[in-house]
């Protein structure tokens, strides 16, 4: 299955928009100027600010940035939010410093970011015309990624450790001759990627495209998951197998 192409590279190479259209279609998508102006102003002033008056002061105007957005969200210092009207939040969530949400497509949903979630430090969640859900009281760890050119769903009470890499989609058609690999829009995927609810992830472990995991799952640290996992299981290992059940 190969998704819309939606590649930034393309939109920066168009002659025929001006280099604010093209600013406006990376970061913002079919946000109305009057909205984009007030991001970028609300962005400028009190993007960068540290300590408790940056995030007493973010917390009062950030959320004029999205369309839903929930109680006491917490929006740590030099975050990078693209496509805020796709992005969903609920309440008591985390966004800790450095870290990206980037919703950005022409037909997607988005990003629905659940309750009680901790996104930690330079973390990056971002879509390529796809769609990612978090459940309520998914801890993420820093340094980690998700992304989505199809759907991702990361299930409630999940845990997930530094480093982890989730992919929905981004996969390129090596059979392609015609097309060089940078031509390609690099978002065919196989499938749906869901993380079943109350799984651990230790450091490091990557989760590939289709690959889903079952409810109440532990991944030991370095694993590479590349085919779905049942639930109950403890897996490990390059490809992730399944030590024993729990």
């Amino acid at each position: 299955m190969e998704t819309q192409e939606y590649k930034i590279k393309d939109v920066m190479k168009d002659e025929k928009q001006s280099a604010f259209k093209k600013y406006r279609s990376v970061y913002y998508g079919d946000m109305s100027v009057g909205r984009v102006i007030l991001c970028e102003v609300i962005i400028t002033l009190f993007g960068w600010i540290p300590g408790a008056l940056g995030l007493a002061l973010r917390k009062l105007t950030y959320p004029f940035m999205f369309e839903d957005i929930g109680r006491k969200v917490v929006f740590g210092r030099n975050i990078t939010i693209r496509h805020p009207h796709k992005i969903e939040i609920g309440d008591n969530v985390v966004l800790d410093d450095h870290c990206v949400v980037d919703a950005k497509g022409e037909t997607n949903e988005g990003i629905e970011i659940g309750d009680n979630v901790y996104v930690g430090r330079n973390t990056i969640i971002y879509c390529k015309n796809g769609s990612i859900t978090i459940g309520d009281n998914v801890n993420l760890s820093s340094n980690c990624q998700v992304f989505s050119s199809n759907k991702l769903t990361l299930g409630r009470d999940t845990v997930i450790g530094a480093f982890c890499y989730f992919l929905s989609g981004g996969e390129y058609d090596y059979t392609d001759r015609e097309h060089t690999f940078a031509q390609q829009s690099g978002t065919n995927t196989k499938g749906e990627l869901t993380i079943g609810p109350n799984c651990w992830f230790g450091a490091r472990v990557t989760v590939l495209d289709a690959a889903g995991i079952g409810e109440h799952c532990v991944l030991a640290a370095g694993a590479v998951v590349t085919k779905p996992i049942p639930p109950n299981s403890l897996a490990a290992g390059v490809p992730a197998r399944v030590i024993k059940e729990i």
